[in-house]
């Protein structure tokens, strides 16, 4: 190989490791690794969970459905009064508190054997996790400047999937090689560890910083959830990005792979090939789609998630026309990575709108709505696809995939009414911070 090609080479991989630059201080580094760990251990039982109540423990399939509505529900019932809580106080207990809730509620699940004591921890485990939620994201937004904060969620992103999809494989081998209640009790044991060792690390190494107060007001007193109600702006991208959720997010974690074995050949293995491939691509592209799509308007962006999300949407319904098995597959793959570029635009610019919009001494209460935000969409999004699907399978593809471009219009036509974060002028640095902050 010649020198040019060798420097040609080594420029491509420059490249790419810039791409996954993040500039975050090594704190908000270690605070998202915590968080991978965590979701490593809730995706340890995430596939499972019915299968143990069920199989194992004996409950109706519907209790065992109920056991688990239970934690999101108290997740969705605590997540105000937390926010609430963070704007008196300090996020660091809070958040410890919120994982000691959980490492509690989810250790708990491997002793249960009557319903009562499954809803028991189930609130307890659902409380932890609503507080610890809006907790970890205040915190973090504490430990970085506003220009850092595309990062800093992409880097959640890329936990959240890392974790989860190497905890499910991982539970997928142990419950293969080993189908006993002592496997089952073990995974949910190792979780309840996850919780419990991120919250010791949390005591040990992160500085209790407090969210810095407006001036003149005292912290979380001032106007409170009213304040908040009182922002049209934000009350409306909220409602907006619920919508969008629903039919992008929820449409493919929830209704495509009972959509796609009901109306295509394609069988169960190649569904988790489906699935691999979206979650795969998230992890691969949400830090570079952050440092380019962080140069764009923000208007821009939304507009474009929506548009991949019509795509992708179009795409499902395309599925069905194709007769060959290998065709079908090959195609519902490229709609997985559709789905997965506008999950990556998405996440660069909706988080940090939403902390940009908050007055420091309401941030959480703010983030507190974004969380109900994400929780909302995903509840609300299998209750109107399963209606949908039920009276007009198609409706769900062509009709989400219509109003994701009305959403993505609207947003191109927004002119200022999405604001621009701040300094946006040196946005090119963005993620080139000095080497003591890499």
């Amino acid at each position: 190989m010649s020198s040019k090609d060798r420097g040609a080479r080594a420029v491509r991989g420059g490249r790419l490791v810039a791409g996954w630059r993040t500039g975050l201080p090594r704190l908000v580094l270690l605070m998202q690794a915590g968080n991978a760990v965590n979701f490593f251990g809730y995706g340890l039982i995430l596939p499972f969970e019915i299968i143990y109540l069920h199989q194992f423990r004996g409950f109706g399939t519907a209790t065992a459905g109920l056991v688990l509505a239970a934690i999101l529900g108290s997740g969705t019932l605590v997540s105000p009064p937390t926010g609430a809580l963070l704007d008196r106080f300090r996020p660091k207990p809070v958040l410890i508190a919120g994982n000691l809730a959980c490492a509690l509620g989810y250790a708990g699940f491997a002793l249960v054997d009557r319903p009562a004591q499954a809803f028991a921890c189930a609130v307890v485990a659902g409380a932890g996790v609503g507080a610890a939620r809006v907790a970890n994201q205040t915190l973090l937004i504490t430990l970085i400047t506003p220009e850092q904060r595309p990062a800093s969620f992409a880097l959640g992103r890329v936990a959240q999937n890392v974790g989860l999809g190497i905890g499910a494989t991982v539970a997928g081998f142990v419950i293969a090689s080993a189908q006993h209640l002592g496997s089952f009790q073990a995974l949910y044991l190792f979780d309840g560890i996850t919780y419990a060792a991120f919250a010791l690390a949390v005591l040990a190494m992160v500085p209790n910083r407090r969210v810095a107060a407006a001036p003149g007001a005292a912290a979380g007193v001032q106007g409170g959830f009213r304040a908040v109600a009182r922002d049209r702006r934000f009350l409306i991208v909220i409602a907006v990005n619920i919508v969008l959720i629903i039919v992008g997010y929820t449409t493919f974690a929830n209704l495509l792979a009972p959509f796609v074995k009901t109306h295509t050949r394609v069988g169960p293995g190649a569904i988790g090939i489906i699935f691999l491939v979206n979650t795969s691509f998230v992890v691969i592209a949400q830090l570079p789609a952050a440092r380019v799509f962080t140069r764009i308007r923000r208007a821009h962006v939304f507009a474009a998630a929506s548009a991949f999300f019509a795509l992708a949407l179009l795409g499902v319904v395309l599925a069905t026309l194709i007769h060959s098995v290998v065709g079908a597959i090959a195609l519902l793959a490229g709609v997985a990575t559709v789905f997965a570029m506008g999950e990556c635009v998405h996440a660069v610019v909706l988080g940090p709108l939403v902390a940009d919009l908050a007055p420091p001494h309401l941030l959480g209460r703010y983030m507190s709505l974004y969380s109900l935000m994400v929780t909302g969409g995903f509840a609300l999004g299998p209750a109107i696809g399963g209606v949908v699907l039920a009276i007009s399978p198609d409706a769900v593809w062509w009709g989400g995939a219509l109003v994701a471009a009305v959403i993505g219009a609207g947003f191109l036509l927004s002119g200022d009414f999405i604001p621009e974060p701040p300094a946006v002028a040196t946005s090119s640095a963005r993620f080139d911070r000095t080497p003591e902050t890499a």
